[in-house]
């Protein structure tokens, strides 16, 4: 088997409400109130069903400058690809999902609440912007969430990318920053990190990682809480 999945793009999967609080260790109660940013949310419906639940969320990604069906379109082939290739790959555990067939219904799923509330709301809740800069105002946001872009993607994105991202989340985020997973496609925790939280200009932050009982990816069972210090 394969050491981990073989990218040489982000690829396009959505993910669910349900497994964004499983993910960085939420409640619906928790999120309740607060102006909340999912950065590279892709077709991810944690935006769609967090309106839906009436919490305020709003989503980023560069597709968001396509139509729902160029999105649509692109986003199949990637779902076909992944599910295709992750069963061949030894990086993750199935006790969740338990097979690629079961997992795409999860992604499908996502993708299908996304496409409708994107097109009601493109330009509101969906926003269009790349890392490392946003269309956002300083502390715009009280809670923003990365899943599945930052420290994932290590080979495609080099330090500088990630330093200056989150340099930028921090600008726009009033109070807390929580990114998931913190290791990469092989299950290897990401070069990065360490490096991350000793940046002279993050000391008006405190980061800290914290465990969560979700574990898809090997190693994958914690993400990165960044708040601002009192």
């Amino acid at each position: 088997m394969k050491p981990g999945l073989e990218l040489s793009k982000v690829v396009l999967l959505g993910r669910t409400f349900e497994e964004y609080l499983r993910y960085f260790g939420l409640s619906e109660d928790e999120l309740r109130g607060k102006k909340i940013l999912d950065i590279a949310s892709g077709v991810s419906s944690f935006c769609a069903e967090a309106n839906a639940h009436e919490i305020d969320a709003t989503a980023m990604d560069p597709i968001y400058e396509l139509s729902a069906e160029d999105i649509q379109t692109r986003c199949e082939p990637d779902l076909d690809f992944v599910t295709g290739e992750i069963g061949k790959v030894k990086a993750y555990k199935w006790d969740f999902y338990k097979t690629p067939e079961r997992m795409r219904e999860f992604r499908e799923r996502a993708y299908r609440a996304f496409l409708p509330d994107f097109v009601r709301t493109k330009g509101e809740r969906y926003v269009h912007g790349r890392l490392p800069r946003t269309p956002f105002r300083d502390a715009q946001f009280d809670l923003t969430l990365v899943s599945y872009f930052l420290f994932v993607y290590e080979e495609q994105f080099d330090y500088t990318f990630h330093k200056e991202s989150v340099a930028e989340i921090l600008r726009i985020s009033s109070n807390e920053v929580r990114i998931y997973p913190l290791v990469n496609f092989k299950a290897e925790r990401s070069q990065f990190i360490d490096r991350i939280k000793k940046e002279a200009a993050f000391t008006d932050w405190i980061f800290e990682e914290v465990p969560t009982d979700f574990e898809f990816l090997r190693n994958s069972n914690s993400f990165l809480r960044i708040k601002r210090k009192n």
